[in-house]
């Protein structure tokens, strides 16, 4: 190094300005999604049925290999993988929101431009959290149900709800699958389309994700909830409702991100001033 050269000093990534939000902001962000949903339907219905085929493909594979009993562990946890998939659906809000036009390339090379971006590691623990969701059932199963095996669902239900092992299994599951849903939910819900929407990494996109949550626990908290109980409805009638429920929430996600997250502009006029 030369004489006159000066030593690089470490600049920390400028984190993005949290405002609080309440519940009518929940409100208006899934009323805003129902009303982009409207006004795009194509799009919509085109990401929706993609995560229904999805579900319907792992459905056929688990029939295949007679265990499709582990469908209820699967779809209880398949809407941890929700926000990855809404991706498009973020850019679809964003771009309507702007006053542009949707095209078909825009939006589908906004995706794969991800690969490029932060967003593919966010994918990374997206998966691995929901193959943490799938290894603790069959941890669980092991533990409370030895080498007991389930010729079907409705043995599986049996099993589970009718015996004293059986309620222990629900018990637990539903405590430490309470607590993957919470960290994934905390990690992802602004992180996703924060990536989307800025040039950040994803360590700092999941640190101002958690940190919105704990902003404004009731409001997140409550969103958590709706999420939740949509998508397990919509996963009822064989993965199909997540055509209509998957745009709307993906939609509202953007919404509610908006709200809570300030925007470049209005932060550095703050700075300036």
């Amino acid at each position: 190094m030369r004489e006159h050269d000066e030593p690089m000093t470490y600049q920390p990534p400028k984190m993005p300005e949290i405002r609080s939000i309440t519940p009518s902001d929940v409100g208006a962000a899934l009323r805003a999604g129902m009303t982009d949903f409207a006004r795009a339907p194509l799009f919509g219905l085109f990401f929706g049925s993609i995560y229904a085929i999805g579900g319907l493909l792992i459905l056929g594979a688990l029939t295949v290999f007679e265990t499709s009993w582990m469908i209820i562990p699967i779809a209880i946890g398949f809407p941890l993988v929700g926000p990855f998939i809404a991706v498009g659906l973020y850019e679809v809000s964003r771009t309507l929101a702007a006053g542009e036009l949707l095209h078909w390339d825009k939006v589908l090379l906004a995706v794969v431009r991800q690969r490029e971006r932060q967003l593919g590691w966010m994918a990374f623990v997206v998966l691995f959290i929901f193959w943490i969701w799938i290894y603790q059932v069959r941890l669980l199963l092991a533990l409370f149900f030895g080498f007991k095996t389930f010729s079907s669902v409705g043995d599986f239900l049996t099993m589970t709800t009718t015996s004293a092992e059986g309620l222990a299994f629900l018990f637990t599951g539903t405590l430490v699958g309470a607590f993957l849903a919470f960290v994934l939910f905390s990690s992802t819900v602004i992180a996703m389309p924060l990536l989307l929407d800025r040039d950040i990494d994803f360590v700092s996109a999941m640190i101002t994700s958690f940190k919105t949550v704990f902003r404004s626990p009731v409001a997140m908290l409550s969103w958590g909830v709706i999420v939740t109980a949509l998508a397990i409805l919509a996963l009822l009638p064989a993965f199909l409702g997540l055509i209509i429920i998957l745009p709307i929430l993906g939609h509202a996600t953007w919404h509610l991100y908006t709200k809570a997250i300030a925007p470049m502009g209005e932060v550095q006029s703050q700075l300036q001033s």
